[in-house]
This record gives C-alpha cells, structure tokens and sequence, in this order.
C-alpha cells in the first residue's frame, strides 16, 4: 500500500508548479556517475600522504565526509590542523579527478530522454554546483551539454556553497525564472538541502548515496535515475496540468 501511495504522491508533486518555466541540475552525480572517480582520487591521495594511518577511506566514509560537499569544508574535515596544505591537496585531487573524468565519464542513464522533454516544452535550465568551474566545464564538455544550460553557477563564485540556497537562488536570478515554476534535480543530501530551503522540490537522484539518507533532506521524491518511470509519471502529471 506505502508503495502505490508513494508512487502517486510523486506523480502529483509538481503539478503545482505548472506551467514550468524552468529546470536546475547539480552536476557531479545529477548529470553523470562521477563520484566513484571522486572516490577513487581521494583514496589514492589519501592514503599517499598517510591518512587514516595509511589504511584506504571507505565508501561509507566517502559518503559522510566528502559527498556533495565543497572542497573548503572538505579540506577542514580532512586536515583541520593546517588549511593551506588542506586547500592544497583539494587542489592536486580536483586535477587527478579531471584527468580520470576526461577518459572514464557517461551521462547517467535517461538523460538524453530528458534534456529532450526539456527542450522540446522551450525551458529554461541552469546547471548549479559545489564543483571549481574547471571540473564543470569539463564534466559539460563530455556530456555534449555545454550549449545546453543557459546559466552554470558556481558555489565557489557564490558567498555560500550548498547546503545553503544561495547557488539555486542564484540560478533562478540568472534565469530570470520563478521559484513556483521551478524544480531541481540533485543527488546528495547537501545538494537537495539547498533546493528545498531555496523553496523548491527537488527530485532526489540515488545514484550513489542510500536512500534514507537523501529521504532525510526532504526531496519530494527519490528516482534512480532519468529512466525511472516514476519520474515520467509526474512529468505526465506535470504536462497535463499546464495544459489545462
């Protein structure tokens, strides 16, 4: 029963929101499966420089302290006696990680299917995130998307990352695009905190992170990913009451 329940509450989750204008994505998960590369560069590095007693980090340990999160905080959680050598190794990780990225990256599975629906209804889209600018303008390099979003916005250039709303607001503004009009696509829990305190549903994408804890940050609902038929459910849902 919780089941079918589930499946019509998300097929009516953005109705509200017709006519849409507007659709905002992360990039690291959201657009692509990037984080085992992430994964994989960190605990290389890491345990080049001895960390954690030069045992390898976990994923679980991956999930909880580097997810999603901006490489400041990262940085702080990492090496919190010594910032500069912190921001250094994010640093020389960020180049690894373009160097895997450039030969390993695809688009997560559907994503053509929705940049189609997307152009195809003339929205607009901004791509929203954590990542330094080189890593997104590689990460939409590869995926043949760099023409696609009219707005890329960086936490960096931004007074606040994610978790906080500032970014997703940020894009709105680049958008010229209302936040009753909009949703967002996002794959970590600091990602969707930002979307929902910016006031927006935010579709969660379990690419990697366990389900309850993405539940926690309160999307309005999870898919796996762009394929999900619960995700063409509610856009259906959507299309049917901007028509009315």
């Amino acid at each position: 029963m919780a089941t079918s329940e589930n499946a019509v509450e998300s097929k009516s989750s953005l109705t509200k929101l017709a006519p849409i204008e507007a659709v905002l994505f992360d990039i690291d998960g959201t657009l692509c499966d990037s984080d085992p590369i992430h994964y994989y560069a960190f605990r290389e590095m890491l345990q080049e420089i001895g960390f954690n007693g030069g045992n390898p980090i976990t994923e679980e340990f991956f999930i909880a302290t580097v997810a999603g999160k901006h490489n400041d905080d990262i940085a702080l959680d990492l090496l919190p006696g010594d910032r500069e050598r912190g921001l250094k190794f994010v640093e020389d990780k960020e180049a690894m990680f373009r160097r895997l990225a450039a030969e390993q990256l695809k688009p997560l599975n559907g994503l053509d299917k929705v940049r189609k629906w997307i152009e195809d209804r003339g929205l607009k889209r901004a791509a929203v995130t954590n990542a330094p600018r080189p890593n997104a303008e590689l990460i939409l390099s590869k995926l043949g998307l760099s023409d696609f979003f009219h707005a890329v916005i960086i936490g960096d250039e931004c007074e606040h990352a994610k978790p906080h709303p500032e970014p997703y607001l940020k894009g709105l503004e680049a958008l010229k695009a209302s936040k009753d009009h909009t949703f967002i696509f996002e794959d970590s829990v600091s990602g969707i905190k930002a979307g929902v305190a910016a006031g927006m549903p935010v579709i969660g994408i379990s690419t990697r992170n366990p389900e309850d804890l993405l539940m926690g940050a309160k999307p309005a609902f999870l898919i796996k990913d762009y394929d999900d038929p619960k995700l063409w459910a509610a856009l259906e849902e959507l299309d049917k009451s901007g028509s009315h």
